[in-house]
């Protein structure tokens, strides 16, 4: 008998349509009876967290639901997690930083359609989800939709009306489900896997979006009140002529280890390599990270959780960064 914890955050999967529009009103023992009935060897028990529209997501959220399974950690199998969509790529990566080398599935799910409505995906993505996270050979933090399984640091929302909503982005599909039957890609070994739970998060992470002629106005402001700036950059990433003075008087103004710079960039594929191209090259007199093949989902919630170490240092701020944790790195 596997035992799975079902925990529930509110999302479309759980809305009501209302003359407001969706509104996440269904508790997590009303999402679990709209399925039908599951094998026998699997017992499911619920528990709702929250419910909001995933929008409203913010980092606290992201330690209840880390401080909820790690409560629960040695009463069950493995855990499901249904959430809005919006959000899941943010949260599936920070839970894969708050709870690492995890023997025990951790699956977050949602649905683009509310589970009570008559042409939706939620059941089946529900349905597959607790099939995934009672199969003795899943581990770690993942997202299942859409019949896919993928890593929680490399998913990302491609699509806001398909079922078809979330894309592996840089990494192969860890599995894929037909007719309740798990076809494996990657299979990882658990065997020595003991699981490690972080508590905190730095917060103050910025995103800085380029777009062509961006000002540097606020550039010093954002030094100024943030610990991390995470620079999207076009291409394979670089500075931009108008904001390179304030980048880089505001790296010379400020210890690395407590204004760290990261470059990314705002190409889904492939990812950056700041080597190529001058813009990029002119970075190379300043310590910061490049998030190489990251997805901002994983480089954002990745910073937060190494910043949370008040003693922190630039070595242990590189080293972490370049460290592949769930796979959120297979190159730089």
């Amino acid at each position: 008998m596997k035992n799975i914890l079902m925990l529930t955050t509110g999302g479309t999967i759980a809305s009501v349509i209302t003359p407001y529009g969706l509104i996440p009103t269904l508790n997590s023992k009303e999402l679990l009876s709209y399925l039908p009935k599951l094998e026998e060897n699997i017992n499911i028990e619920t528990r709702e967290l929250y419910s909001i529209d995933s929008t409203n997501t913010r980092p606290e959220h992201w330690k209840l639901i880390a401080n909820a399974i790690e409560s629960e950690y040695n009463n069950y199998d493995g855990f499901v997690i249904c959430h809005g969509t919006d959000t899941m790529a943010y949260t599936a990566s920070a839970l894969s930083y708050l709870i690492q080398n995890s023997p025990k599935p951790i699956v977050l799910t949602g649905a683009q359609k509310p589970i009570g409505t008559e042409i939706t995906d939620a059941k089946s993505n529900l349905r597959d989800s607790i099939l995934y996270a009672a199969d003795e050979l899943s581990c770690g933090v993942q997202i299942v939709f859409s019949g896919k399984v993928i890593m929680g640091t490399r998913a990302k929302k491609t699509r806001t009306f398909s079922f078809e909503a979330f894309s592996s982005i840089n990494y192969p599909f860890i599995a894929e489900l037909y007719d309740g039957k798990i076809i494996r890609y990657i299979v990882q070994d658990k065997t020595k896997m003991k699981p490690i739970f972080y508590h905190e998060l730095n917060e103050k992470v910025y995103v800085v979006k380029l777009i062509p002629g961006i000002s540097d106005s606020l550039i010093s402001t954002i030094f100024e009140n943030y610990d991390g700036i995470i620079l999207e950059s076009f291409g394979t990433g670089g500075v931009p002529d108008s904001i390179q003075k304030a980048i880089f008087d505001n790296l010379e103004k400020y210890e690395a280890k407590d204004k760290v710079l990261v470059i990314t960039t705002q190409v889904q594929n492939e990812g950056s390599d700041t080597d190529i191209y001058e813009v990029g090259v002119k970075l190379k007199k300043y310590k910061y990270l490049e998030a190489a093949d990251m997805t901002l989902e994983a480089a954002l919630t990745k910073l937060m959780w190494i910043l949370a170490k008040k003693d922190r240092d630039w070595d242990y701020i590189e080293k972490n960064f370049k460290k592949a944790i769930s796979f959120d790195r297979v190159r730089g």
